[in-house]
Parts: C-alpha cells; structure tokens; sequence
C-alpha cells in the first residue's frame, strides 16, 4: 500500500515515515502504518498521503504538523498533507517492528487477524481465557457475559505485555486513547493498555 516512484519520493518517505506518533511516540507513524505515499510536484513540492486510525483522530493534525515540519527541513518548500479515508486504516497494519516496540512499552499490541475484511464488534467475556479463583477452591470462574466460541481460545487471548500470561480481565473498553482499551493480568496483577483490533 504504501508508493513511492523515485529515489527522492522513497527518501521523503522514509522521513515522513519517521515522525513519531504523537499519542505513541514509541511509535514512528511508518511503523503504525498512516503514512501512505508521498507525490512530487516539481523539485520542492510535496504532497503526503496520510490515512488516520479512525475517523476524526485527534492526532492527525499534529501528525501533519510535525511531517510539515521534517520535510520543510529537508529542503522541501511547500509540503500537502492530505488525508485519504479509503482504503480505511487497520491495525493490520502496524508492522512487526510497531508490534514488538508496543509489547516493550507496556500495551499489548492488536491480535493478528486471520481474516479480511470488516472487525467484528462483539460484547464478549471480560475475561479472555476461563480462570480459577483460589477462593473457590480453585474451581474455574465462568466468564460475566457469553462469550463467542473463540473468545477464550489461547491463541487468540490478549496476553499481558509484562508477564506473558493469558489470563487478563477487561477493565474498561476504553484508555487513554479511544484506539485502547483498559486490562489486568490475573497472573501478576499489573494493569496494561490493550491497542485494539480495528
């Protein structure tokens, strides 16, 4: 998905692409994956496509802002950036190296999906795998609400970010961000930021 024809197109790519995600600066926006293409237009103008997680996020201005200000510094006189809504962003399309910084970071990256197509919304279990609960002699506690078959399949659990583990419990569906929902390990307790699937 993401263009460039010539040699200085691939450059001012990269450098657009390395402006830091102002709400994930953790994050390049290359590795979250809006920057779309760049068009030349003439020696020193450039036009930036860049497509944003959803609708109305409140970071796509300071996102244009900071690309204005990188390729202006590198010798480009009038900078465009455009949004473009479609195709839509996905969270398919972080890269294996955005996936990896947000595990270090403390949020537990988006669930790779199988298949294509619109997400699903689905008000399933808090929990994302069944878990015992020591007071009740260890017996599994059944989920606060019905979960769908593959909800509390392991592969599929949003696992902590700090130990690893499987057994989180939702605690908000929402962070501090829209794109992030809030959870818990039931393992080692800590609270962790989940980026969910889009």
């Amino acid at each position: 998905m993401v263009t460039a024809t010539t040699t200085l197109e691939a450059e001012l790519l990269r450098l657009a692409g390395s402006v830091p995600d102002p709400e994930l600066p953790v994050l390049t926006l290359h590795e979250l994956g809006v920057v779309r293409a760049v068009h030349l237009h003439g020696a020193d103008a450039v036009e930036v496509e860049l497509t944003p997680t959803y609708t109305g996020c409140p970071a796509v201005e300071a996102m244009s802002l900071d690309i204005e200000r990188v390729l202006r510094e590198h010798g480009m006189r009038e900078v465009t950036v455009r949004k473009v809504l479609s195709p839509a962003w996905s969270t398919d399309d972080i890269t294996a190296e955005g996936r990896r910084k947000l595990r270090e970071f403390g949020i537990a990256p988006p669930r790779v999906r199988t298949a294509s197509g619109p997400v699903p919304v689905e008000l399933g279990p808090t929990h994302t795998r069944p878990h015992t609960d020591p007071a009740v002699n260890g017996s599994p506690v059944a989920p606060t609400a019905p979960a769908a078959p593959t909800a509390c399949d392991p592969a599929d659990a949003v696992r902590c970010p700090h130990c690893g583990s499987a057994d989180t419990e939702l605690l908000s569906r929402f962070s501090s961000t829209a794109c992030k929902a809030l959870r818990r390990c039931l393992a080692c307790r800590e609270p962790f930021d989940h980026f969910k699937e889009v």
